[in-house]
């Protein structure tokens, strides 16, 4: 009977820091209508991906003291938030694109329900956040994202990872390259805008008669989104290269 009741009691710390890693790694995955699930379905979803891991759960001594488990919890918890950042910080590229060029192409004016806030954004804003979200599916992360988990479990045992300057680095760092996708996204549009402006300024100029600020708003619409839907083609290499990065930095920081 002891042996029984020490083999549960580990089995269920195992099952309590494996939860930590998971729910840790949801508070940042930039999953399509995760934020705006029920509560509820949020508990059953990391619930359902621990149990999943089911193979991976570490050994935990069972005579550990609450103190000394609740440590192991918050460093398991950082662990998830530190891959669900990495992610984020990717896709949220797209997002920074759309925030720069909606204002130079009019768009900014206009404004819809963000399924995943409920609040009042953009449109180009919301369907950047819809279109990285079905790259995310369509890429493969879901399965990805399992793996490293899985992985993880076993390079990084439960509370053996410590925060350090060492590990931020390459974070900021890749954040940084969020950046530079956003604007590699947002340049060629507004490019475009800008010779859109000098063209209309230019007419205007010649012909101070013609009435060209009506047509402001509808021409340059019309062109950033006639050279948006060129540029989804290089939406999934954009995705790639900066994911990879992504996952080169996680393997680095998890030692798989």
């Amino acid at each position: 009977m002891p042996v029984s009741l020490t083999l549960s009691t580990s089995l269920l710390l195992g099952f309590l820091l494996v939860l930590a890693r998971v729910a840790g790694i949801f508070v940042f995955v930039p999953l399509p209508g995760l934020r705006a699930a029920p509560d509820q379905a949020r508990v059953v979803l990391a619930l359902a991906v621990a149990l999943a891991l089911f193979p991976r759960w570490p050994a935990v001594d069972a005579a550990a003291t609450p103190f000394r488990v609740a440590g192991w919890m918050a460093a398991d918890a950082a662990v998830g938030a530190a891959i669900g950042l990495a992610l984020a910080i990717v896709l949220e590229g797209f997002a920074l694109a759309a925030q720069v060029l909606g204002l130079q192409a009019g768009y900014a004016y206009a404004s819809t329900v963000d399924p995943n806030t409920q609040a009042d954004s953009g449109v180009l804003l919301v369907f950047a956040e819809l279109a990285a979200g079905m790259l995310f599916f369509a890429a493969g992360w879901d399965r990805e994202l399992l793996r490293v988990v899985a992985r993880s479990l076993e390079t990084v045992p439960a509370g053996a990872w410590v925060f350090s300057p060492a590990s931020a680095g390459p974070m900021i760092r890749l954040g940084a390259g969020m950046f530079a996708v956003g604007l590699r996204l947002a340049f060629p549009v507004v490019a475009l805008l800008l010779l859109v402006d000098v063209a209309l300024a230019l007419a205007g100029r010649i012909h101070s008669q013609l009435q060209l600020l009506s047509l402001a708003f509808p021409v340059k619409m019309a062109a950033a989104l006639a050279l948006l839907s060129w540029e989804a083609v290089l939406f999934p290499r954009l995705l790639r290269e900066s994911g990879g990065a992504a996952w080169t930095l996680l393997g680095r920081l998890l030692g798989l």
